[in-house]
């Protein structure tokens, strides 16, 4: 039998990339995993892992979604991974502001949405909470604010649950990953793409140079990032450690960066930030 043999998990965006490797390392450890796709047909070919199709920004459906859950669950969640997340990258002046919108209603609303949703299944279970965040909460750049806000964002609510919740039992963490090796950087090198073939004439010669620099400088440092499998199976043991750690790092980058912030002086950080765009 095994350890979590009749443990409850709930991970969002668990149909691809890194959350179907966590689901997948999760399940192999004996949990019973319940994740949403936006797929129109969820399937996972993994008995102990259930997709069910969410929309997790919408309030109703996550509410539908963990009532469901209960009801296989018997009420208890062990553990829930806030992993489901998008990244529109791009210069300020150019991202559309309901695009920025978008990015704060997948990456800031529809976790907290996720959390007051299952948290009586989660108080009974005296569960984890993970938020899978990003190392650019902990050092915006340039081209990349609005990942970097909404991710800030959702860390702020994080961080006043594990204050709130701690009574109940209910421990929460953050964790930050680097680079990595999945199919969204594959999609935001695509976005870059498509960004940069639509400026015009004006907007080339104002952005052109630097976000070649900064799409260059992403894509070279994705594709040295962890592989999926590799940051799941990180993410998995982070998400088992007792005590539970406030924030954690994922990648050797983020574990540099985090040393560099902690010893250099904000005039530094600037620098850095200039060099980088």
């Amino acid at each position: 039998m095994n350890e979590h043999e009749s443990a409850t998990a709930v991970v969002t965006g668990a149909a691809s990339g890194l959350g179907k490797d966590i689901a997948e390392e999760l399940a192999a450890k004996g949990y019973t995993v319940y994740g949403t796709t936006l797929s129109s047909e969820p399937a996972s070919g993994n008995p102990r892992i259930v997709l069910s199709r969410v929309d997790i920004t919408n309030p109703d459906a996550v509410r539908i979604w963990a009532a469901n859950v209960a009801a296989k669950s018997g009420g208890k969640v062990n553990l829930l991974i806030n992993n489901a997340g998008i990244l529109t990258p791009g210069p300020l002046e150019l991202v559309p502001l309901d695009a920025i919108r978008q990015e704060f209603e997948v990456n800031t609303f529809a976790p907290l949405t996720v959390v007051n949703a299952f948290l009586p299944q989660l108080r009974a279970a005296q569960g984890r909470i993970v938020q899978i965040s990003t190392i650019s909460a902990a050092f915006p750049m340039a081209f990349n604010a609005p990942s970097a806000a909404s991710k800030i964002a959702v860390e702020a609510l994080m961080k006043a649950y594990r204050t709130e919740l701690h009574r109940f039992g209910v421990e929460v963490t953050i964790i930050q990953p680097g680079s990595m090796l999945t199919g969204g950087p594959a999609k935001s090198a695509a976005l870059l793409g498509e960004l940069t073939n639509s400026l015009t004439d004006d907007q080339r010669e104002l952005y052109g140079e630097a976000l070649a620099r900064f799409a260059a400088g992403f894509n070279d440092g994705q594709a040295k990032g962890l592989t999926s499998a590799a940051a799941a199976s990180e993410v998995v043991d982070i998400a088992e450690r007792t005590p539970a750690p406030s924030t954690a790092t994922i990648g050797d980058d983020a574990a540099q960066l985090v040393q560099f912030l902690s010893s250099s002086t904000p005039e530094e950080q600037d620098a850095l930030r200039l060099t980088l765009a």
